[in-house]
């Protein structure tokens, strides 16, 4: 049996520091940051982050934009402990994101970290989710939790990413901007809000230009955003949302070590030959209403949307009749509505919060496959229908009295896939699978000290595989025989217990120790052809801390920590195409990665930030077999200003990323079966940007 990780030095450091909170209070002056922001994603009802029983930071505006070119996710997530997101560089498979592990061996996209922009999913009811699609330039901020609570959002929920956009206020305004740099990198960008007659506006339109910093990595995208707001009376709300979003980016694919090291910046041959490209045309709409009934909330929500993808692959025709070709080319319709109440009551002398509520999410995809004859389209190679819908209904408490909160959740979730092949030249691959959970939830919150607050909660949680997932299976001979129907779902115990502390008026620190512990985890099981099948292996452990640090030295001074150690291994052997031992690290998770950051005020309206990341070596494929991403550190520079006249306001950014020009691998592909598992990080690159805002 592996030894177990013993976080006990960082923990005794850490009761030293809060140790000290009061006296340090007292010798501390006011200070911008928000310490204590009110948070809903986890409790669904407004609430401290600070005394959840949970770990959720808050990334306000500021912290997503300043400084920022406000592309992807990612440059805002790093400063989040526990959270890795990379940026593959390769905008035809969007960002890696994981949280404490989960999600960290998704091929594309996002999986096992539930994605919601303003109430929408933006992960589908598989659990498959695409962060591309937030709109950093109208974000106002992201709630990001992990752990146990997060099992109260139902499938895939390894954790949260939540983002709201700017509420419509003050005088209607208008607003343009334009960034350049590295790597012919442009986006511009025009906007405008404000209130009128009654209504909220928010309207924002933006479109991005990159040459990529590999070869065949280009990408053109554009996105388009409208929101309106209204009041139909003193104790209601009502808000439309409208989302856009249309890409077309070349995928550089992977490289292998001997081809990283000899060319970082170079493609295999393959991405070339077979022209492999990606082009996604996506539009969603949302409507939420929201209603205060005396000390209650009713709110009610739904949504609808079209998603196409064309995607080429390099995946060279075959006389297999089980081969779908090398072209993915589907249409999605989605929809879902969701419905919550929130009472407030009094019960045992204290204040007791409660939440009842359900989501219904459904997508439809008419899938077809092609063969890519180098590029070009030809025989058709698949045509089915692929349908998936979800159903939750979930029940909330919390309970307040004195020093002590305790609070407790149970959701019950079905996800059914139902497969209908429509191709039958090859024999019906079609069929279905139901899956079903319930997951508890139960959390305490003891007040030390007006100033400290420590923290235990534990739940269940489970993981379907995804579409991608079930697409094939078999090995060998038999690898992409049809539809996997046999996976299970992966089911987890999450243990968390945690301090958080206020140090005078200036600081924060959070402290997170964290246990999961996973049966049947989903991994890979063969990989060949560009077809990858899914089994389920044995026990997984994940265990590890989480810590944060947000202060202001001094009103000119401000400063960011975060820090990650994870130790994620299989707890359990099991059989692959090369047999994994128990106690190898699982592949994608590094086991320690840490942010910082220092930001100065020289002058009213100026601020120059220096900020740091480091991250261990990843390994690649289960079996530990293959070199890992070496460990890296770099550094980035950023300065932003601003300037008001009259009704103009001006802003301008410039930042440099990878100061020092370090060569290093910024994301891996996680098992793929050519060995081509690495994504390079550019150099030493940079950005400029200036906005201008008229308000009337």
């Amino acid at each position: 049996m592996p030894p177990r990780f013993h976080p006990t030095p960082l923990a005794a450091a850490l009761a030293a520091l809060v140790a000290q909170a009061p006296a340090l209070a007292a010798d501390t002056a006011g200070t911008p940051l928000t310490l204590n922001p009110v948070v809903v994603t986890g409790s669904r009802a407004e609430a401290a982050s600070f005394d959840m029983p949970a770990s959720i930071d808050v990334l306000d505006r500021d912290q997503i934009t300043a400084g920022q070119p406000r592309i992807n996710a990612s440059e805002a997530l790093v400063a989040v402990p526990g959270v890795v997101a990379n940026n593959r560089q390769n905008y035809a498979q969007d960002l890696q994101i994981s949280t404490r592990g989960f999600g960290a061996r998704s091929a594309f996209g996002v999986r096992g970290v539930k994605l919601i922009a303003d109430g929408i999913p933006a992960s589908m009811p598989d659990g498959q989710g695409q962060a591309a699609t937030f709109n950093l330039d109208v974000a106002e901020r992201m709630e990001v939790l992990r752990g146990p609570y997060s099992a109260i959002y139902g499938n895939h929920s390894g954790g949260v990413i939540q983002l709201f956009t700017r509420k419509p206020a003050g005088r209607p305004s208008v607003e343009g901007g334009f960034a350049a740099g590295s790597y012919g990198t442009t986006k511009a960008e025009l906007g405008a809000q404000g209130q009128l007659d009654g209504l909220g506006y928010v309207i924002d339109a933006t479109r991005f230009k990159t040459d990529g910093y590999r070869d065949h990595s280009a990408a053109t995208r554009e996105q388009a955003f409208a929101k309106i707001t209204t009041k139909p009376d003193d104790v209601s709300k009502l808000t439309f949302v409208v989302n856009g979003f249309w890409q077309r980016a070349d995928d550089p694919l992977g490289l292998d070590w001997a081809s990283y090291k000899s060319n970082p910046r170079g493609v295999v041959p393959n991405a070339l030959t077979y022209d492999t490209r990606k082009s996604i045309d996506h539009l969603q709409g949302g409507v939420a209403y929201e209603r205060r009934i005396g000390a209650d909330t009713l709110q009610l929500s739904a949504y609808s949307g079209q998603r196409s993808v064309i995607q080429y692959q390099a995946i060279p025709i075959s006389a297999n009749p089980k081969n779908s070709g090398g072209i993915v080319d589907f249409d999605r319709d989605f929809y879902g509505f969701g419905g919550r109440w929130i009472a407030v009551r009094s019960a045992g002398g204290g204040r007791l919060t409660t939440t009842v509520g359900a989501d219904y999410d459904v997508s439809k995809d008419n899938r077809t496959g092609y063969d890519n004859n180098l590029g070009v389209k030809s025989t058709q190679r698949r045509k089915e229908v692929d349908n998936v819908e979800s159903l939750g209904a979930y029940v909330q408490s919390e309970w307040q009295r004195g020093d002590w909160s305790v609070s407790g959740g149970l959701r019950y979730s079905t996800v059914k896939f139902d497969i209908t092949d429509q191709y039958l030249q090859n024999g019906n691959d079609g069929g279905g699978r139901n899956y079903s959970k319930t997951t508890p939830v139960l959390g305490v919150v003891y007040k030390l000290d007006p100033a400290i607050n420590l923290y235990a909660s534990a739940a269940r949680g489970f993981e379907t595989p995804t579409l991608n997932e079930m697409f094939y299976s078999g090995s060998g001979a038999t690898a992409g025989s049809g539809f996997n129907f046999g996976l299970n779902p992966a089911k987890s115990l999450h243990l968390e217990t945690g301090v958080k502390a206020l140090v005078g008026n200036s600081s924060r620190v959070n402290l997170a120790l964290f246990q999961v512990k996973t049966d049947d985890e989903l991994v890979v099981l063969a990989s060949s052809g560009g077809r990858t099948s899914y089994q389920n292996a044995g026990k997984t452990l994940r265990q590890g801390i989480e810590l944060a640090f947000d202060t202001a030295w001094r009103r000119d001074l401000t400063s960011r920590f975060a820090f990650t150690l994870l130790r994620a291994i299989y707890d359990e052997g099991f059989a692959s195409t090369t047999p994994v031992d128990a106690g190898n690290t699982m592949p994608g998770i590094p086991r320690t990665s840490a942010f910082g950051d220092l930001a100065w005020k020289p002058l009213p309206g100026v601020t120059a930030a220096v900020e740091g990341i480091y991250r261990s070596r990843t390994y690649v494929n289960d079996a530990n077999s293959d070199t890992p991403a070496p460990s890296y550190a770099i550094a980035n520079l950023r300065l932003t200003a601003e300037q008001k006249t009259g009704p103009w306001r001006f802003t301008e950014f410039a930042r440099v990323d990878n100061l020092f020009d370090r060569n290093y691998i910024g994301s891996v592909i996680v098992g793929d079966g050519n060995g081509r598992y690495y994504e390079p990080a550019p150099g030493r690159n940079g950005m400029v940007g200036v906005n201008a805002r008229y308000t009337w």
